[in-house]
């Protein structure tokens, strides 16, 4: 069963001007059956398309891809991913999604997520990529089964680093709320309004770096997995890592002065920590 996927009122940010905006929309449904995963439903709109590699074991991987080339003001899309009882999906990006220059209208992504009873489902989609000016409002809402997998990545980086970018004006809004058995086990907003490249100097926020990223894994051994995610923390380099766990919840967070540092400790992590191969497409 989905939660609503597409919470925006429509109503444009830009006053009475009228904009040609990408509108993109997908839904994805899949199932365990014969004892591989399956897909059930499938559905697109606008410019946001799913693609589902082969790959090998008896679960599924998704790779969303943008055919707009990336997020401006006004944008809005919507995700929505149901991996139903017994299920294993994840669901990668095909790049790195790019933010642009806005000149006022804020750009809307919300993503809704759903693990059934006994399922895995991941969500480990490439970097989020701001420019100076940009605005985007992120919200990512997941429902899971109290004995299910959950694994959410997201990384973000401020400034293109080819172009020595530094964001002088910006808004950047990230809001995820996790709910297990109906009950709300996570809620976590990041806001970030003005200059954020003088935001992130401040020691409680960034201590000067740029490549931020969290990742939150819910299943009932989580908190067991603890001490093993910071002995693989422990191998990275160039980047501050901090691991903590509680009520059946590991975070772990990412701070980099690069996102070529931001990998160098995020892609071993992940590999050690899923004890799997990484999608395809972070390799490409």
């Amino acid at each position: 069963m989905y939660v609503n996927a597409w919470p925006f009122d429509g109503v444009s940010r830009a006053g009475n001007r009228q904009r040609q905006r990408a509108d993109g929309r997908v839904a994805f449904s899949a199932a365990l059956l014969g004892g591989r995963t399956r897909p059930m439903r499938i559905q697109e709109s606008g410019s946001m398309r799913i693609r589902l590699p082969k790959v090998p074991g008896p679960g599924i991987e998704t790779v969303l891809v943008n055919t707009a080339g990336g997020i401006a003001c006004g944008d809005r899309f919507a995700v929505a991913i149901e991996a139903q009882g017994g299920a294993a999906v994840t669901v990668a990006t095909a790049a790195a999604e790019k933010v642009y220059r806005s000149d006022g209208p804020v750009a809307e992504l919300s993503v809704s997520l759903s693990a059934g009873a006994g399922s895995h489902l991941e969500w480990l989609p490439q970097e989020t990529i701001l420019f100076d000016r940009a605005r985007l409002a992120r919200r990512l809402e997941a429902d899971m089964a109290g004995d299910a997998h959950l694994t959410l990545f997201e990384a973000v980086v401020f400034g293109r680093e080819a172009h020595a970018e530094r964001i002088a004006n910006g808004f950047f809004e990230d809001r995820w709320r996790i709910r297990r058995d109906g009950r709300v086990v996570y809620a976590d907003t990041l806001r970030l309004d003005g200059p954020i490249a003088d935001l992130l100097q401040k020691p409680s926020v960034a201590k000067g770096a740029r490549a931020l990223a969290t990742l939150i894994h819910l299943a009932p051994d989580a908190e067991a997995r603890l001490e093993a995610a910071r002995d693989i923390l422990s191998s990275g380099h160039g980047c501050d890592t901090a691991a903590s766990a509680w009520n059946g919840i590991l975070a772990v967070r990412f701070c980099a002065g690069t996102v070529e540092a931001l990998r160098v400790s995020v892609c071993p992590f992940l590999l050690a920590f899923r004890g799997g191969p990484l999608p395809r497409v972070w390799l490409s």
